[in-house]
């Protein structure tokens, strides 16, 4: 399949123009991490608790940031993630006095957030000894339920965590005793369960607890994957290549990730694990398709021996064109979808990817080639490598 047929685009000329726009870009994204706003750390690394919850009904996301304040737990973020205002992520990020504290901290903490949010009628329903039905797990169900039925205790209860799990059904939260008849629950179960449980007005669908030392030791290993990342490729492609192919490659790399992480950095997302793991998959996509590149200028100085080095660098992008164009928009495809529909856990890494996929695309022919060129011309021409 050839998107083009037979280009001849002088990529080469305008080496300098992308130079310059690259250098304002990544200079602005620097500007902006160092002096400015700086990376916005997840809880991965900064330590903290993260709190999923969904409400049985609409809350405004003031109304919990006032309710956290009021209760003590000021530092926080909260981000609504659909389900008609109901369903919100709470990052509880850790204060002064409790960064050198242990995990179980924050893991108190994140009891906390779930406690000041949980409403009247649901403390005064614990009180009485009942149990929410909405956030009990499947052995404490059982063991409730296994008086009355001892033989299909565990069965029954597994079934009924299963069923609030699942999102096409309660969508993580059961709004009345109602719901479990009609998806099978006998009439003796809920029965048992009214007199034993209540429907309390939140669930919690997800919580991670991360200490600060932990964030720090995930921060210094996630850098140190990176570096250890360019420098593994350096030295592979100078054992296929030559020496001036790694260094054009790495350099072409750390452009892709500066790149990214300054615009990044610039939509105010959370750093954390996922996005790390979508700039390491950038690193290895770019690589590829520069490396496809260097293959194809390291056939046409053979064959190509009469023609420039500049002329054979602009030939070898032109012959790869219609590879890279097809395999960068069926990538950007896929993620694109992910990053429309993949929902709020995958969004951040398919954003990066988006970004990471166009500079990719961009760099491989704009950056490795250019660099090549300019290596070849500063530190004289060697044998397969001519001005």
């Amino acid at each position: 399949m050839q998107v083009f047929k037979n280009p001849n685009f002088k990529f080469m000329k305008y080496k300098v123009l992308a130079f310059s726009v690259s250098g304002i870009i990544i200079l602005a994204g620097l500007y902006n991490i160092i002096i400015r706003k700086g990376l916005n750390f997840g809880i991965d690394f900064a330590g903290g608790t993260l709190t999923q919850i969904i409400f049985k009904s609409p809350r405004p996301i003031n109304d919990i940031r006032t309710s956290l304040s009021e209760g003590g737990l000021s530092s926080n973020k909260i981000q609504s993630i659909g389900n008609e205002g109901r369903e919100f992520i709470i990052r509880t990020l850790p204060t002064e006095e409790e960064i050198e504290k242990e995990l179980e901290v924050h893991e108190i903490i994140g009891a906390k957030v779930i406690s000041i949010l949980k409403s009247e009628e649901d403390n005064q329903a614990l009180n009485r000894g009942l149990k929410d039905l909405n956030n009990i797990d499947s052995k404490g169900l059982s063991s409730l339920l296994e008086a009355s039925f001892p033989q299909e205790a565990t069965s029954i209860a597994e079934n009924i965590i299963n069923l609030r799990k699942n999102p096409t059904t309660t969508k993580g939260i059961f709004q009345n005793f109602e719901q479990l008849r009609e998806h099978g629950i006998s009439q003796d179960v809920i029965d048992v369960l009214k007199e034993k449980t209540f429907l309390g007005s939140l669930a919690v669908k997800r919580k991670e607890t991360v200490g600060p030392q932990v964030g720090h030791d995930l921060r210094r290993k996630a850098t140190q994957a990176t570096v250890w990342a360019l420098i593994g490729m350096l030295i592979y492609i100078g054992i296929r290549f030559k020496f001036a192919y790694g260094v054009s490659a790495i350099l072409t790399l750390t452009h892709d990730v500066l790149i990214t992480m300054g615009i990044f950095s610039y939509t105010g997302r959370e750093l954390n694990l996922p996005v790390i793991a979508a700039i390491l998959t950038i690193v290895g996509y770019s690589l590829n398709d520069t490396i496809v590149i260097f293959d194809r200028v390291r056939d046409n100085l053979k064959t190509l021996r009469k023609q420039s080095f500049e002329s054979i660098l602009d030939s070898s992008i032109n012959q790869t064109l219609s590879r890279t164009i097809i395999t960068s928009g069926t990538t950007f495809l896929t993620v694109f979808a992910l990053f429309v529909f993949g929902g709020a856990v995958i969004n951040d890494f398919a954003f990066v990817m988006l970004i990471g996929v166009i500079t990719g695309t961009y760099s491989s022919i704009y950056q490795s080639c250019p660099l090549l060129y300019f290596w070849n011309k500063i530190f004289k021409p060697k044998k397969g490598m001519r001005k």
